[in-house]
């Protein structure tokens, strides 16, 4: 029977090893399963959106800051690595951010917990703001990363971001979290 086995290509020891690592991926919970595959990074369970904040409503109005608040699950199976904010739609595609000033926190607007430290690079061609967490947001956290502007956009305009969160360790492969819809008026409107 062994000697059938090996000619089928079935290696015994193979066999009990992968079964073994089934029941495990069954049977354990979703945050103790591992969330590396290929030397990339993913959560089990991804968070599934933003919700976007604003107090600053006008074109032009300077000291403005949009929050954006991310929950992560329990179940996510890794930290929070990161976000990415891409401006993908509005007519002022010129409105810069002070990097050096984006801050993140745990909890929402006007709620603010811990302050979580950042780092935040903006490339303008791209419109698009990447902050990292050096020390990583826990699952089950919500945090809100607040970002700068040097003042509101110069046109009004429906202004549209497009959230993704990473994932901490190596190569994360993000996760969409939809769209941050901001409404920028004329003061006269």
């Amino acid at each position: 029977m062994a000697i059938r086995k090996r000619l089928l290509g079935i290696n015994p020891l193979g066999a009990a090893l992968a079964s073994a690592s089934l029941l495990a991926a069954l049977l354990l919970p979703p945050a103790a399963r591992p969330t590396a595959l290929d030397g990339q990074s993913w959560f089990t369970t991804p968070p599934w959106r933003v919700e976007f904040t604003s107090y600053w409503w006008y074109r032009m109005q300077a000291g403005a800051e949009y929050y954006f608040t991310v929950t992560l699950p329990e179940q996510a199976g890794a930290g929070l690595g990161g976000l990415t904010i891409r401006q993908t739609r509005g007519v002022d595609r010129d409105f810069p951010f002070f990097t050096h000033r984006t801050r993140a926190f745990v909890g929402r607007p006007r709620r603010e917990g811990a302050a979580i430290p950042v780092q935040a690079s903006f490339d303008q061609a791209s419109r698009t703001m990447t902050v990292r967490f050096p020390e990583p947001p826990s699952p089950g956290q919500t945090v809100t990363v607040a970002l700068r502007p040097w003042h509101n956009p110069t046109w009004a305009d429906t202004y549209m971001f497009g959230v993704q969160a990473l994932p901490a360790g190596a190569n994360p492969v993000p996760a969409s979290l939809g769209f941050a819809t901001m409404p920028i008026y004329n003061l006269r409107d």
